[in-house]
């Protein structure tokens, strides 16, 4: 945590209504952000730690758009610098290396990524899968980021490949590759601590705001809760909402890609220390990754195909996407999975940039863009990546100071650490410091106070009334989907999905129950 912030990093429905009503009542803000995903609370985040007055608004929950439906990776570019994007893969690089060292230690860790050689695979392509690994190694280093945290890539043998995935194929396997990358312990958690480190700093966290009009100067948004109808002064305002910018902004044009995962149980991989990567036959470069999470989780991913028509509120794999996902990474394991294997799943969409250049979805950019609307002139970022966030919120921020000739400081991101980074206090459960570094103390103290919330709220299921009451109290949770399905994940197993509801409910009553306002 920031030693020099000094606010209060809670979120909860009290502070939400109490910061509405005084936007509603008050002046101009300095900047308005639309999105709670990772680019809009990062804008919050960087805008509000160089001294402006901030207010976020979100239309669903944070991180309920494609923020929560990620790989889970803080990749370093190694699909871009195979496709010959050094710019992209060298910021990947660097930026991964900032969050793991300096923004979210708490909250990444090392991945070890196992690549099965099998007869499929042949020696040439062998070397130069090798040769892409090592030079991502360089980008490492010239980056800064310790070998401690991510080692050197290097050549292993078929028992090793065993030892970190045991159902992979043996027939013929001459070893594997072994890399490393940064997997976040979760995407949606991340966006949560992102959000709440800027409220800490004094930003305004408003999510179910849906945002329904930009004009010069304000932002026309109506409580998703209450049905009511506001508007808020801005003197600039920057349009982060994703998949859905181009409903606010006429400039904007979108080629939303979706990108599919399935979720099958770990026991069924023989509980797999690394991510099993599987190449796309015909597709050099991309790959099917099957990523060991928690909860007894291994999610397979991922799709990339381009998408048509209104974009969904949530969204999942449909057949042909799992079977492909199967079909991939079936080629690299020796009991193969099915479909009665898959427990859950979800899809995410990115917000890409159309271009007229690209043949499929795969090959449009992940550059960030930021375009400036002729009618409203609010800023609009759209393109990027999940690792890439923090340095298209600094673009984002340094373009609106200058437009708008706000008295800004400099960036302070680089090296700011968010909510829950630091050594926890000793004795606390692992499982709650892996979730919330130093803020697991304060998930106990619920426990302690009242020893029937350490009770896990369903057999089978370790998620505590403690940490149901944290994310009602501290992290925004205002719906039982905001709990079940982005402060924990444990709503992603579909069978496991009503009986958690109704213990959230019984916890925490005051949540809203109505599914129209999920996000």
């Amino acid at each position: 945590m920031d030693s020099t912030a000094s606010g209060d990093s809670a979120l909860n429905a009290a502070r939400r209504e109490r910061e509405l009503a005084d936007l509603i009542a008050g002046g101009k803000v300095d900047l308005a952000v639309i999105g709670g995903g990772f680019t809009g609370a990062g804008v919050a985040l960087d805008a509000t730690t160089r001294g402006l007055s901030v207010a976020l608004v979100e239309r669903g929950d944070l991180a309920s758009g494609t923020s929560s439906w990620s790989s889970k990776l803080a990749h370093g570019g190694l699909r871009y610098l195979a496709k010959g994007d050094i710019g992209i893969a060298w910021e990947s690089a660097v930026e991964r290396g900032r969050l793991m060292k300096n923004i979210a230690p708490h909250l990444i860790r090392p991945l070890p990524m196992v690549f099965p050689l099998h007869p499929a695979i042949g020696r040439i392509e062998a070397t130069v899968t090798s040769t892409g690994f090592h030079a991502g190694d360089v980008l490492r280093m010239l980056a800064r980021t310790p070998k401690a945290l991510l080692p050197h890539p290097r050549r292993i043998s078929a028992a090793s490949v065993h030892r970190f995935a045991p159902t992979t194929d043996p027939a013929g396997l001459r070893g594997g590759l072994l890399s490393w990358d940064g997997q976040l312990i979760d995407d949606a958690r991340l966006v949560v601590a992102l959000a709440r480190t800027a409220a800490q700093h004094g930003a305004d966290i408003l999510t179910y705001t849906e945002a329904t009009a930009i004009e010069p100067g304000h932002v026309h948004v109506r409580d998703r809760l209450t049905g009511d109808e506001h508007t808020i002064g801005a003197k600039q305002i920057v349009n982060a909402a994703g998949v859905w910018s181009d409903t606010l902004a006429g400039d904007v044009e979108l080629a939303p890609s979706k990108g599919s995962h399935i979720l099958v149980p770990a026991a069924r991989l023989g509980h797999p220390r690394a991510a099993i990567t599987a190449p796309v036959p015909g597709h050099f470069g991309r790959y099917v990754f099957a990523v060991p999470w928690h909860n007894g989780l291994v999610m397979i991913g991922l799709t990339d195909d381009p998408h048509h028509g209104p974009i969904p509120e949530r969204d999942h794999p449909d057949g042909d996407e799992a079977a492909f996902l199967l079909d991939t990474i079936n080629a690299v394991l020796e009991d193969k999975l099915t479909t009665d294997d898959i427990v859950g799943g979800y899809s995410g969409f990115r917000p890409l940039i159309k271009s007229s250049g690209a043949s499929s979805s795969a090959d449009l950019s992940r550059k960030h863009a930021l375009l400036r609307d002729s009618q409203t002139g609010a800023l609009t970022i759209v393109g990027g990546k999940l690792t890439t966030y923090r340095r298209m919120a600094e673009d984002a921020v340094d373009a609106v100071v200058e437009a708008g000739g706000l008295q800004a400081g400099p960036c302070r991101t680089t090296e700011l650490g968010l909510v829950g980074k630091g050594t926890p206090a000793p004795g606390l459960p692992d499982r709650l410091v892996t979730a919330f570094g130093t803020e697991a103390a304060k998930v106990a103290a619920y426990g302690e106070a009242d020893p029937s919330l350490n009770e896990p709220v369903r057999e089978g299921i370790p998620l505590t009334g403690a940490e149901v009451r944290f994310a009602v109290e501290h992290e925004l949770a205002l719906t039982v989907e905001d709990v079940i399905d982005r402060r924990t994940r444990w709503g992603l197993v579909d069978a496991d999905r009503a009986e958690l509801y109704d213990a959230v409910v019984r916890l925490a009553p005051e949540l809203n129950t109505d599914s129209r306002h999920e996000g």
